[in-house]
């Protein structure tokens, strides 16, 4: 049987892709020297790209970017959109004005990317960067709302010279082997997309790291749109209250759950009225409410797991709610238990946490919040080769107060989840799959 071309295409670029990652460097490597030489051969197309919005942070950068996103397409803007990781297709990671890239596009701009290279030894981070800038600079587009992979200062992305606003999300404690073991360390690798010029906007910060920002700000000469200093937002009434220099905005509360999303929210406004690019207030609000992030405390309504959920449920109880987050480290811990502990005041349930982590993180940190709401956790393996150990991972989720067990597969976690909570006689639980975006995209694959 001859394949669809569409079939041909992704194969070619899971081809593409593997060859980057088997010629990359065995270490990673920071650093900006490959990547302008490669742009530079590709005719520098970062120089010739619509309005930048650079985004650096610890957490909540792609949901920033998901609402900047959904806000812009409201006021008719069209937008580039680059991200990382993705979470089943990599295809995710580039949106071409409003569109994932096509795989035969993708494909072909790999292989232009590839060849000017030649000899340098690009890092797979960098060469996919390098092709979402010529794929940019192709397709007219009003904005390019680009995300930072690792720290800010020596990312990839960070050749771009010219950007409207560069947006700093809240720094917390991750990679410290790369960006420093002290807060203000990691604060001057995220504060290296400061431009002069460009509007610096960052919501809520520890006052340690707000320092470090601030001064970054000063001497490269950003224009400073600090929370606190310069805009305000507050949940007040069901709504979202925002107020800076221009007034006061009465908007909708964001769609996504949580806290934090309003804080993620209020700073996705902050950013595109900074950047000059803002909508009036009732496409603001309409954006915020269609704004989509998968696995950012995502529940889950079909698909096979929540039908193994609701096979588990007898004479007409209620089925278990599964519930999925890719958050990894301690600050994504304490939002999204906080959160739990919202919906659990509201409505309550037992809560199950069926955990898989990088082996490279700090499990004790993010499972610590946990430890007078949830009843159990049931750890799995995740992201292939670096997953911690189920074993290891429960080990350390007892340490940090909690009763953890090793769980098998998902599947297996869930049915046992359930089972406990019938012994137990307390009705069927809310069930939180967390700890690794890869475990998320394997979730998301998994139930289709």
């Amino acid at each position: 049987m001859t394949r669809t071309p569409a079939t041909a295409a992704a194969a070619e670029v899971q081809r593409r892709l593997a060859r980057l990652s088997a010629q990359a460097p065995a270490e990673m490597e920071l650093g900006l020297g490959r990547i302008r030489k490669a742009l530079s051969r590709l005719g520098d197309p970062q120089d010739r790209l619509p309005p930048v919005i650079h985004v650096a942070g610890t957490n909540g950068k792609g949901s920033v970017i998901a609402y900047m996103r959904a806000i812009l397409a409201a006021g008719g803007l069209r937008c580039h959109v680059y991200t990382s990781p993705h979470l089943v297709r990599f295809n995710e990671r580039i949106v071409v004005a409003g569109q994932e890239v096509s795989d035969e596009a993708f494909a072909e701009t790999l292989g232009a990317c590839e060849a000017a290279a030649g000899d340098l030894p690009l890092t797979y981070f960098e060469a996919v960067t390098a092709a979402a800038f010529l794929l940019f600079e192709r397709e007219p587009a009003d904005v390019v709302l680009l995300e930072t992979g690792l720290g800010g200062r020596l990312d990839a992305t960070n050749v771009v010279s010219a950007p409207r606003a560069c947006v700093v999300t809240p720094v917390a404690f991750d990679h410290q082997d790369w960006l420093g073991e002290t807060l203000e360390e990691i604060a001057y690798e995220k504060a290296g997309i400061l431009k002069a010029g460009a509007r610096f906007v960052t919501g809520p910060q520890r006052p340690e790291v707000l320092a470090v920002l601030e001064s970054r700000a000063l001497a490269v000469g950003a224009n400073p749109h600090v929370f606190g200093q310069d805009w305000t937002a507050v949940s007040e009434g069901g709504r979202l209250v925002y107020q800076d220099e221009e007034g006061l905005s009465d908007l909708s509360l964001p769609r996504l759950p949580g806290a934090h999303q309003v804080d993620n929210a209020a700073l996705a406004v902050a950013a595109v009225k900074a950047a000059g690019l803002a909508p009036p207030d009732d496409l603001l609000s309409l954006g915020l409410e269609a704004a989509e992030w998968p696995a950012r405390l995502q529940r889950l309504r079909r698909g096979p797991l929540v039908r193994l959920a609701e096979r588990h449920v007898s004479g007409g109880g209620e089925a278990a709610e599964l519930w999925l987050d890719g958050g990894h480290n301690p600050h994504a811990g304490r939002a999204v238990a906080r959160a739990m502990a919202d919906l659990e005041e509201r409505s309550p349930r037992p809560l199950i946490l069926v955990a898989g982590m990088q082996a490279n993180k700090d499990a004790r940190g993010y499972f610590e919040p946990f430890a007078d709401l949830a009843s159990l956790v049931l750890t799995v393996a995740a992201d292939k080769d670096s997953a911690a150990k189920p074993d290891a991972l429960a080990a350390t989720a007892r340490s940090a107060g909690l009763p953890a067990e090793a769980g098998g597969s998902v599947a297996e976690a869930l049915v046992r989840a359930m089972d406990q909570a019938a012994l137990s006689g307390e009705g069927m639980p809310r069930i939180l799959i967390c700890g690794s975006l890869y475990l998320a995209g394997e979730v998301l694959e998994e139930n289709g």
